[in-house]
């Protein structure tokens, strides 16, 4: 026999469900939608059986789940260098089925509930997050540079969520020798490690350099353009994503979101050069195509780079009004993030309609626009805390401190050991409250799930 609630609450697109117990639960609307039909077609035979599932799970059972999922033998590399299927890689069907992920009960705090791209996967990544020492949890979002020694040592002494490759760590190498350091990577801790790089094609390729990789460098997006339009840029998507798989390579930090018409900016010749509707159609389609090939896509630089110099190598002030923004550099990272973007990276811009004081990667007013008015839902990162640009605007305090504090879930650093002890040593005293680790981590967790990582 079924019992139904004494009542029920509608709030946030959340039914919030009293059971005649006093119970709690939090149903999303289109589970409702989904369990009314089962309902209404079970209610049409002569007998059937409910299963209750919906008891939250005991961070014991969570615990025994995961020990036994990351236990399972590893894929070989043969088997990891296939295209993973857009199942593999996309949002679980948010219907009600045996198979879903997502809980119609949660224990994580009702504010972190953002029915994100993540989100399904939110619970089983909390009940990890909740067995974690605060030392774990402070190398999860650690994005690091990866060092040319001991690089699987560094890893798991740190913690480290994941890795950055540079020329320096493929130039002269095998695809098999690639192929094995990196899986030596991702196997080296119980929870997998991320493995990006930056292959925009053009003058920042990290891999085809190589002429071990590939007979001839990838073009650059405005070249592919020039060239074969918007079909020419898909097929090369799907060259790089192959590329990338077969050395077991798991994101890509493209595509360059910026607009940029004027040559001689720093962001020209990696830009596509179109205006934002076209550049939008692109930023779209190479999400789609890569994420469907398991490749998770990093959309950058936000809130948008502009006609601004290098901050590899000096600091740049953007004086543009809000506006602009709205009509013109938003355009593409919507575009992207409605496609299902993975990840956002922000820009060390001081950008002063937004924030006069602070980087872009630093300002928690940059990345409250980035969450709220643009609805972004996955991984925010900043662009790496090495460059000059942060050096020139944080002297009395440590960039890593506040990047965690501005709101961003990883950071991308060379020097992840001072990342590491600064970020411990703040939450230990008090002074980031662990909480917006937990936060953060717990998304980078679900988002490794929805990857098929754990």
């Amino acid at each position: 026999m079924i019992k139904f609630p004494v009542s029920v609450i509608i709030f946030n697109n959340y039914f919030t469900v009293i059971t005649k117990g006093g119970q709690m639960k939090n149903i999303g609307l289109k589970k409702i939608i989904a369990l009314v039909i089962a309902l209404s077609v079970f209610s049409s035979t002569s007998a059937c059986s409910v299963n209750n599932n919906n008891k939250p799970v005991q961070a014991s059972e969570s615990s025994a789940q995961y020990s036994a999922e990351k236990n399972q033998p590893q894929k070989n590399e043969t088997e990891n260098s296939t295209d993973t299927s857009k199942s593999e890689i996309t949002q679980p069907d948010p219907v009600i089925s045996i198979d879903d992920d997502s809980s119609d009960t949660y224990d994580f705090p009702d504010e972190w509930q953002d029915n994100g791209i993540f989100s399904a996967k939110y619970q089983r990544a909390y009940e990890i997050v909740k067995n974690m020492s605060i030392e774990e949890k402070v190398g999860q979002i650690i994005l690091a540079r990866c060092p040319t020694v001991d690089a699987v040592p560094e890893a798991k002494k740190f913690h480290l969520g994941g890795y950055v490759l540079f020329g320096r760590d493929i130039d002269g190498k095998t695809k098999s020798k690639i192929a094995g350091d990196v899986r030596s990577y991702i196997n080296c801790q119980d929870i997998p490690m991320v493995i990006a790089t930056d292959e925009e094609g053009g003058t920042v390729s990290r891999l085809s350099l190589n002429d071990e990789l590939t007979k001839t460098p990838f073009k650059s997006p405005r070249e592919l353009f020039d060239e074969g339009g918007l079909d020419a840029i898909i097929e090369d998507t799907k060259n790089k994503c192959r590329l990338m798989k077969s050395l077991n390579i798991d994101t890509n930090l493209a595509p360059v979101c910026d607009i940029s018409k004027t040559e001689g900016d720093f962001m020209y010749d990696r830009s596509l050069g179109q205006n934002p509707d076209i550049t939008s159609d692109y930023v779209s389609k190479f999400t789609k195509t890569s994420q469907e090939r398991g490749i998770s896509v990093t959309l950058k630089h936000f809130p948008g780079y502009g006609n601004n110099p290098d901050t590899h190598t000096s600091y740049a002030v953007d004086k543009r009004t809000y506006e602009t923004f709205l009509n013109n550099d938003f355009l593409p990272f919507k575009a992207g993030i409605e496609a299902g973007a993975h990840i956002v990276l922000v820009s060390h811009n001081i950008v002063e309609c937004m924030d006069k004081n602070n980087p872009a990667s630093l300002s928690p007013d940059v990345h409250e626009i980035l969450r709220n008015e643009l609805g972004f839902t996955g991984i925010i990162i900043t662009d790496d805390l090495a460059m000059d640009a942060i050096g020139k605007y944080v002297t009395d305090s440590s960039p890593y401190i506040k990047a965690v504090k501005a709101g961003n879930d990883m950071i991308c650093v060379s020097d992840y050991v001072t990342a590491y002890n600064d970020i411990l040593y703040a939450v230990n005293n008090e002074m980031i409250d662990v909480k917006l680790i937990d936060h953060a981590v717990m998304r980078i967790l679900a988002w490794k799930m929805v990857k098929n990582m754990l």
